[in-house]
């Protein structure tokens, strides 16, 4: 997958956005649901945060406290830099973290663990609990339009074809496989656990 966000970091905002090829998708109250999860992720006590897949920053720059972020993408690293200045950004695999036992408060992740299948996300989790006490994940929601599990086809500006894994949770699913916790956001579009 590290060719696929590399060759996607340019024109990842888009989905955010709803711009390029994302202009044209149905997606009803996707601006309402983006700016209602950045506030969830703004009332968060500071922290050192360690953002894990931290993709162009697009939230990393709504964390508060000293921030890292880590991401497989130079690309991607270089625009969560731009983003978020006063972060420290290192590129890095999220299965391997570079990081001493509980080098921080808290990890944060966005689309990332819907991606792993269940032998990376035992081996993210342990990960993650390893090097921060506290651990948010933002992930996509189960809705009525999508399957619980499936294989995507995404297809990027450039035409390349690319196939994912994508998971969707119930926030109340979420928060069992982390272990616990509790929900920050819900939404039809995504979810926000705190564990």
């Amino acid at each position: 997958m590290k060719a696929y966000y590399e060759r996607r970091a340019a024109e990842y905002d888009d989905w955010w956005r709803g711009t390029g090829r994302f202009v044209e998708r149905h997606r009803p109250g996707w601006d309402e649901e983006v700016a209602a999860l950045r506030r969830s992720l703004e009332a968060l006590p500071p922290a050192r945060t360690l953002d894990v897949a931290c993709g162009t920053g697009f939230l990393t720059r709504h964390l508060r406290g000293e921030i890292t972020g880590v991401d497989q993408s130079a690309s991607m690293l270089e625009l969560a830099q731009a983003r978020v200045p006063a972060g420290r950004f290192i590129q890095a695999d999220a299965l391997e973290l570079p990081f001493a036992d509980q080098s921080f408060d808290r990890l944060f992740t966005s689309f990332l663990y819907g991606h792993l299948e269940e032998a990376d996300r035992l081996a993210f989790l342990r990960e993650a609990r390893r090097v921060a006490g506290e651990l948010v994940v933002v992930d996509s929601a189960l809705n009525d339009e999508v399957e619980p599990v499936e294989w995507q086809e995404r297809v990027l500006n450039d035409g390349s074809r690319w196939q994912v894994y994508k998971r969707f949770f119930a926030s109340e699913q979420l928060a069992e496989e982390l272990g616990g916790g509790r929900t920050l956001f819900a939404g039809r579009w995504f979810v926000a656990v705190q564990s």
